[in-house]
């Protein structure tokens, strides 16, 4: 008998849950398949930056997420081992310390409250279109195999992911040629433990990182054909590092490698990729797994909808066009940093002095932390679905609306936590386009609301249920706009009809 799924996610790692769990909140019903027959451990993916903790926050999970955690206050670089360049942060661009395991476990939790379920010991052997549906093989441990029909698959099953291959889709790229060290522990002696300090030293770049439980995490370059014995973490704090830090323990002591990869396509048919299923790079920034937990809210609004009826099915072409344009963006963002981080002597002091330039000058607060922390990231507007209107300067659409304390500040659940578009006029309390704004929204009240803000120049932003500007413009503009919310709802059609 072949068992039906709605949604079906390959992969329970975070971020297949993270898809499940956006969908399943959404009313769709998603459930998990996985390989492995048991979870995985360990740290692995700490970073949690602003925009992934938002997802925390819709989902209910964020107040454990942090009791589990550990706040960053502070990104702090040392050109002099002995002298910091400070960055505070502001709570918009701090990020959370979170083992992997235990996003883990609050994400599998939270599919099962919403109703959702992982099997695990399930490996993918094929899938084939089958209409509305794609058909899809699963084989246990012992053999036996199973049969399922999905109306929608999605791929979450990491770097080697079986859902890419059996799709036929290229994963180009290369593997990155610098090896580094990954120990996890305790040290002893005087450090920020709500800082990660980051030291340029001109044998390579030392992280220092904060664990829960005053736990940390060292990393570094290391030299070709070395190799990682009891004493390398503490030979590497002594020669890069502050001095006086001393090892106490190691519960990790290893390396890694990375690769910078992005698959071809994100979608073929009723099948998505996501996740390092979809892309992956280096893991300078900590920014792989918030890169994925974004592919995970993108997918699931525009999903839903096209699933409930209130969007036009085409509006699921926008998910490679943007999904790719900000994996584009976070490979060549940790290409760059990757690069300076084993640079030569006379390239370390060139870096060492632009670095301290640019603190002095105040532009690398300016820059850093919304790069780190994905405020940056924009989506194109040519050939996008998703994009309603042609770009306006202030803000473009298809950016972040994180930057404008002006629209969220006055809305602490920003963005709205509803799967709707939220129409935001600016300008006087008594605007003549708030009223024309209003209307507009209650034409289309099952995907649009309204709120003003009182600002001295008028005019109108149109925010997406993920957070970013679909449309911007003056008073002019809201008639266009009204036409392109309707072609994003397919109601133009019906009307041709």
């Amino acid at each position: 008998m072949t068992r039906e799924h709605h949604v079906l996610v390959v992969g329970a790692g975070p971020c297949g849950l993270m898809a499940a769990c956006e969908l399943r909140r959404r009313g769709v019903a998603a459930d998990v398949v996985e390989a492995a027959p048991d979870p995985q451990r360990g740290s692995r993916a700490i970073l949690l930056w602003p925009p992934t903790l938002r997802q925390y926050r819709d989902l209910g999970i964020l107040d454990e997420a942090e009791r589990r955690g550990v706040s960053i206050r502070a990104l702090t670089y040392y050109t002099d081992p002995r002298r910091a360049m400070r960055i505070p942060l502001l709570p918009e661009m701090a990020p959370l310390v979170l083992p992997q395991e235990a996003t883990d476990e609050l994400l599998e939790a939270e599919l099962h409250r919403l109703g959702g379920a992982v099997e695990r010991g399930l490996t993918l052997t094929s899938l084939e279109p089958a209409g509305d549906a794609v058909q899809i093989q699963l084989r246990r441990a012992d053999g036996q195999t199973q049969a399922r029909r999905a109306g929608w698959l999605i791929g979450a099953d990491g770097v080697g992911s079986t859902t890419r291959a059996l799709l036929g889709v290229e994963f180009a790229g290369a593997r990155l040629p610098t090896t580094f060290l990954l120990a996890e522990g305790r040290i002893a002696g005087d450090y920020d433990p709500e800082a990660i300090h980051y030291f340029l030293h001109p044998k390579g770049v030392l992280l220092i990182a904060p664990l829960p439980g005053g736990r940390v995490r060292l990393s570094a370059p290391l030299p070709e054909g070395v190799e990682v014995t009891d004493d390398t973490a503490q030979r590497l704090l002594d020669e890069r590092g502050p001095g006086g830090l001393r090892v106490q323990e190691l519960a990790v002591n290893t390396t890694f490698t990375s690769q910078e990869r992005i698959a071809a396509r994100l979608r073929v048919g009723r099948c998505f990729l996501v996740g390092d299923a979809a892309h992956t790079h280096s893991v300078v920034g900590g920014q792989g797994l918030n890169l994925g937990f974004g592919d995970a809210r993108n997918l699931a609004w525009k999903l839903a909808g096209a699933i409930d009826g209130r969007l036009d099915p085409a509006i699921l072409d926008s998910y490679d066009i943007e999904r790719r344009a900000a994996a584009e963006q976070v490979v060549r963002t940790t290409a760059r940093m990757a690069r300076q981080a084993v640079l030569g002597p006379v390239r370390t002091w060139m870096r060492n002095r632009m670095f301290s330039l640019a603190y002095r000058t105040g532009a690398l607060a300016r820059v850093l932390p919304p790069m780190l922390s994905g405020w940056s990231i924009q989506y194109p507007a040519a050939q996008n679905p998703a994009a309603l209107l042609p770009p306006r300067p202030r803000p473009r659409p298809s950016r972040r609306a994180g930057a404008l304390p002006r629209v969220h500040t006055q809305s602490p659940a920003w963005p709205p936590q509803s799967d709707r578009f939220e129409l935001v006029t600016l300008g006087p309390e008594d605007a003549p386009h708030r009223a024309a704004a209003a209307a507009l929204a209650r034409a289309h009240d099952a995907l649009v609301t309204h709120r003003h803000v009182v600002a001295t120049k008028p005019g109108f932003l149109l925010l997406r249920p993920d957070g970013f500007v679909a449309a911007s413009g003056g008073n002019a503009d809201l008639g266009p706009l009204g036409d392109a919310i309707a072609r994003l709802t397919g109601s133009t059609k019906e009307l041709r009809a």
